[in-house]
């Protein structure tokens, strides 16, 4: 099976791949002279980790030669052995338990010469995650017990062999006047995606499928769970765990529910533990709407064979937002897609706002196979796994800041009145976060109060406007905003427009000539025509009255007169 190098993030997998990089010649070389992990492209030499600069290099410790004359120490040296233990426990205390165990507990000390301490773990894609990540942070905790250390190296460490020899990456403290760069100076259109830590969200790519960007943070470990998700969390552990095993798990794998309540968090985990477990595995994460942009562009290159050729030697695929799957060619195309991969026994993880049951746009067929397998719905959070969820982010933001303390009646406070959305308490925690770095003032309920009161429910539903209608209408039938407000009178864009109109009237209290204008100047009795047209089609065709109940639902409860 051939390694799929673009699956892992960027700023660590460059340095993983064998052929990659040169090893150095017998006569050594200069720890500048080889070529930055994960900037290869851009030819950037430092990596911006935490405020600091880190100078990255990538290294190969070959027995024997020139190239590694430090003496490796095992584990057997006590010195070692208690030194490294410290620097653990001070990785530990700095980055929080949950960190800490997911990527620092199987690191050992090799060897330290004075100048270079070499670590070792046992997968590569430890190594890397650290290096990417955590370089900042493991440097300044092994200076404290390292005295004149100028670099960490991390080796893969081989099966059964404590203290040997591999290839890995270094990180180098840069002399006090090196100049420093930019993150954002390094930005490629492929890295463009950033989490809220500043982290370039990968994207998975498989024989030229460029897949939809991976969260690093959505892993099992930051999933936390509670009676409404249980079923599916251990669902997609057990698919994770079998995915290439002889009995398999669950095949395919179908979670539904509402808006953040954990689909995609899932979905993620799925596609980094399989990659931890399997580094080739070819796994392609795809949202519905990423589906149909490249299998559009595949028609408009007359590709489109070829697009459905690139699945076949996929080992997964992960299909986020079905119920986004729109559009007549296209829909064919993912049925056809999806019967393939299940026919040849790969796995398949699909996530939705509603059961296959429910989306009336699905084939027979479809909605038959997709029942197939295990389907699970994710329910609402209940207050505890609130409490859970929001002092499982405050630990995370404690990692980076250890400072940093929400009161227990504040926590109790917000669980009590954000009760929604995994998001919002997400949000939430950042919000006071943000406002303790900046203002450097306890948090209190009284400010907590004031500064999340716009995500506190209250009992006026939220405003709908014409441009959330317009921006909803074109993502589901597929097309473009401004077709729906232009001239053109193609039934794939007067449906859309007339299905707007429909939604404006119902949902706004905006008059009949308002809703012309903001539909591209049109009378106001073209659009009484098309409200018509809808109200009359609705009691006979009960999928376009499904359609128009869902495009409701993703709209939000429509507001009373008084309040439009």
């Amino acid at each position: 099976m051939m390694q799929d190098k673009d699956f892992a993030p960027r700023s660590s997998e460059r340095g993983a791949n064998e052929g990659f990089l040169s090893p150095p010649s017998s006569e050594g070389r200069s720890d500048m002279g080889l070529e930055p992990v994960g900037f290869a492209e851009t030819g950037v030499g430092a990596l911006v980790v935490g405020g600091r600069i880190a100078t990255v290099h990538s290294s190969v410790s070959v027995a024997g030669k020139g190239a590694d004359k430090s003496v490796v120490v095992g584990d057997g040296s006590s010195g070692l052995s208690q030194r490294g233990t410290k620097v653990k426990a001070a990785l530990r205390a700095r980055l929080g338990e949950d960190v800490f165990s997911s990527w620092f507990t199987t690191l050992e000390f090799q060897s330290f010469d004075g100048r270079l301490l070499k670590v070792s773990v046992p997968v590569k894609f430890l190594r890397n995650w650290i290096q990417s990540h955590y370089a900042d942070a493991l440097i300044t905790c092994a200076a404290s017990e390292f005295q004149g250390i100028e670099q960490v190296e991390v080796l893969l460490r081989q099966p059964n062999a404590v203290g040997s020899k591999g290839q890995g990456t270094a990180v180098q403290r840069p002399p006090a006047s090196e100049p420093i760069r930019s993150f954002a100076e390094t930005v490629t259109p492929e890295r463009s995606a950033i989490d809220v830590q500043g982290h370039a969200a990968p994207r998975s790519q498989v024989n030229g499928l460029e897949g939809s960007p991976l969260d690093p943070r959505y892993t099992f470990e930051s999933f936390v769970v509670g009676p409404a998700n249980r079923m599916a969390h251990a669902g997609a552990v057990q698919v994770a765990e079998t995915v290439f095993a002889e009995s398999r798990g669950f095949n395919p794998l179908f979670l539904h529910s509402g808006v953040g309540h954990g689909k995609s968090h899932l979905l993620h985990a799925i596609a980094w533990e399989v990659r931890r477990r399997t580094p080739h595995a070819k796994v392609l994460y795809l949202t519905a709407e990423r589906f149909r942009f490249t299998f559009v562009e595949a028609l408009r290159a007359q590709d489109a064979m070829a697009f459905k050729d690139r699945f076949r030697s996929i080992d997964m695929l992960l299909i986020d937002d079905l119920e986004f799957m729109t559009g007549e060619k296209t829909e064919l195309e993912f049925d056809h897609i999806i019967n393939m991969l299940l026919d040849s026994g790969r796995q398949l993880v699909v996530a939705s706002a509603r059961p296959p049951v429910q989306l009336s746009r699905l084939n027979d067929r479809m909605r038959s196979r997709l029942q197939r397998g295990l389907v699970t719905e994710i329910g609402t959070m209940d207050r505890e796994l609130r409490v859970k969820i929001l002092e499982r982010r405050i630990q995370e933001k404690r990692a980076g800041d250890p400072s940093f303390e929400i009161p227990r009646d504040v926590v109790e406070m917000v669980a009590d009145k954000l009760i929604e959305s995994g998001r919002e308490l997400e949000g939430a925690v950042t919000r006071l976060y943000a406002q303790w770095q900046l203002m450097r003032t306890p948090v209190t309920a009284d400010s907590a109060e004031g500064l999340l009161r716009d995500l506190v429910a209250s009992g006026e539903p939220r405003r709908i406007r014409i441009e959330d209608i317009l921006k909803i209408v074109s993502r589901h039938y597929g097309v473009s905003r401004n077709d729906i407000l232009s001239e053109r009178r193609h039934r794939s864009v007067v449906w859309p427009r007339q299905i707007g109109m429909y939604l404006a009237k119902q949902m706004t209290a905006r008059s009949l000539p308002e809703i012309g204008r903001r539909f591209g100047n049109r009378d106001h009795t073209t659009v009484l025509h098309a409200i018509r047209k809808i109200e009359g089609q609705i009691s006979a065709n009960a999928q376009l009255k499904d359609e128009i109940e869902d495009l409701k639902k993703q709209l939000g409860p429509e507001p009373a007169a008084g309040l439009r």
